[in-house]
């Protein structure tokens, strides 16, 4: 069997390709048929995560195993029959954690045919690479101000604290009284 799949570069641009992979190859080989296809350059870390229909970030599935144990599923661990098992399925796909290059993953179709050549394939581009990963933008919910903080509304009058002063109370009064000392009344002997 072979997988169609579009992988479609997070940026404003459309920018996306479709690659063709045996049902037996690894997330890896659809790691390096990406790279491939989107002239993606070095050997930087990546990862994939399994994702729902309104692409949520789910489980990783990462190049090499990070944990403390050693026992995490990396992508050599799963085929691309398990990565996706119906039309539609989601993963995203993040390579180079510094330039933070982001991609939407989905199978597109499966096909019943004998492999012929090399796999992975790319079989059809659409769009320009740009020379550098998009920007990010990041946006803060309306209500935090240039720095981070919430906006808070410092003016808020509480029912209980209109008029609630009574004027017939007695202040608390005080006879605390300050010891000031003078610095010239002190001599160079004085130890204070």
């Amino acid at each position: 069997m072979i997988f169609k799949i579009r992988v479609i570069l997070e940026t404003e641009d459309n920018v996306f390709r479709d690659i063709e992979i045996k049902d037996m190859q690894t997330l890896w080989n659809l790691h390096e048929g990406i790279k491939s296809a989107f002239s993606l350059e070095g050997d930087e870390l990546a990862s994939f995560y399994k994702s729902d229909n309104n692409w949520t970030q789910g489980k990783e599935i990462s190049l090499e195993d990070m944990s403390e144990n050693g026992d995490a599923e990396t992508m050599s661990d799963v085929y691309i029959k398990e990565a996706f098992t119906k039309v539609g399925d989601k993963m995203l796909f993040v390579y180079d954690f510094m330039k933070m290059w982001s991609f939407y993953v989905e199978l597109l179709e499966i096909i019943d045919k004998k492999a012929i050549g090399n796999y992975p394939l790319t079989v059809y581009r659409f769009g320009k690479m740009p020379l550098k990963a998009p920007d990010k933008k990041f946006n803060a919910p309306p209500n935090l101000d240039d720095f981070g903080f919430v906006d808070v509304d410092m003016n808020i009058k509480f029912e209980d604290d209109i008029n609630s002063f009574n004027d017939d109370e007695e202040e608390d009064s005080f006879d605390d009284q300050e010891e000031l000392l003078d610095d010239d009344s002190l001599d160079d002997d004085t130890e204070i």
